[in-house]
């Protein structure tokens, strides 16, 4: 048996192919190089959604704003209660409040919920007021709008959009995994992206972006690298960042970030810019990686430039996992689909391995 499922085939599916082996992605038919940063989140989420829902309009972003408008209704229940939890939580929380479905409705209202409930979230949080959607605006401008008030810029719109369509779908990924699952058993729509939230909560899926700001801010300087990271290895602790489970080369979608980091970043007159100073803890970890682990591929992923991407664009690092929820929602649903369209109750076999029942004397 594998452990973890390694190298098993669960599923076949028509969204995305992760390649390890060469460091490239693919999402239905076109490669991450040719969507990221020139494509919007709305096309990409048409793109993965064509086929599953029978009244899908040529563009999105209309009818994605409308369904902003309308899930915006929820953030009435964000009480005392759901403001002391984290933002995934409360995110979470208001998400399953959304009628269980499968039409194309259904879709973009849980295509919307994340973006809506984090910007209230984040805001109530702040003790500031949650702001309505916009519904004439794209999708990523929105997020902006809502999340920290006022007009983005379009870089940053540019930004947002390229991060979203670098998540939104890749492979069969431990919550993607979750969310074919429970749409296997005919639960509907909101129960699967639910189920998605909940898996890619986790430190070892969505949950790890965060820290790197965290690692980042302690080094504090390109010239404390290599100490606080030799200690950080000594102490067994997991270098954030870097290594993937399913790459063994360089994780491209660090490349698409890093390379939308650093167009976000232009002009800046920070001394040092912090991108250039990530860029130098990610040089000093990756040599330091190949010294201690040499019989190891361990390079960049997705989480390290996904950090500085988010903190760039004013994302409190408690929000980034929501941020992640808010492109990986339109995987989760297509997959959903996907699996309902085609496939069978998610039922694997166990062995059993406890011990044998007493025979009576």
């Amino acid at each position: 048996m594998s452990d973890g499922l390694e190298n098993v085939v669960a599923a076949e599916t028509v969204m995305s192919e992760v390649d390890g082996q060469r460091g490239v992605l693919i999402i239905r038919g076109r490669s991450l190089d040719d969507l990221a940063g020139r494509t919007r989140f709305e096309e990409v989420a048409r793109l993965l959604f064509d086929g599953f829902f029978n009244d899908l309009p040529d563009d999105l972003t209309a009818a994605l704003g409308a369904a902003r408008a309308e899930v915006f209704g929820e953030v009435a229940a964000l009480d005392t209660g759901l403001m002391d939890r984290s933002p995934i939580e409360a995110m979470r929380a208001l998400t399953a409040r959304l009628a269980d479905g499968d039409d194309l409705a259904t879709a973009l209202r849980l295509t919307a919920a994340p973006a809506v409930f984090t910007a209230a979230v984040v805001r109530a949080q702040a003790g500031e007021a949650p702001i309505a959607p916009d519904p004439g605006l794209t999708h990523a401008a929105d997020i902006l709008r809502m999340t920290r008030g006022g007009t983005p810029t379009k870089a940053e719109t540019e930004a947002l959009d390229t991060y979203l369509v670098t998540v939104s779908d890749h492979g069969l990924n431990a919550s993607t995994f979750a969310a074919r699952v429970i749409a296997s058993t005919r639960a509907g729509l909101t129960s699967a992206v639910v189920g998605g939230i909940s898996a890619l909560k986790g430190p070892l899926h969505g949950g790890a972006p965060g820290p790197v700001i965290d690692m980042l801010n302690e080094i504090g300087r390109p010239e404390n690298a290599r100490q606080w990271i030799e200690q950080a290895l000594a102490r067994g602790d997991r270098l954030m960042g870097f290594g993937h489970r399913v790459y063994r080369v360089r994780d491209p979608r660090a490349d698409a970030l890093k390379a939308a980091v650093r167009k976000l970043r232009e002009g800046s007159n920070s001394q040092p810019a912090r991108v250039e100073f990530a860029e130098a803890v990610e040089a000093a970890a990756l040599a330091i990686l190949k010294e201690h682990k040499p019989d190891r591929a361990l390079d960049t992923n997705v989480e390290f430039y996904t950090a500085l991407l988010l903190e760039a664009l004013a994302f409190p690092p408690s929000a980034f996992t929501c941020v992640f929820a808010m492109g990986r929602v339109a995987g989760w649903i297509a997959h959903a689909r996907e699996q309902v369209a085609g496939g069978r109750l998610i039922r694997p076999q166990s062995r059993y391995v406890g011990p044998a029942p007493l025979k009576a004397a």
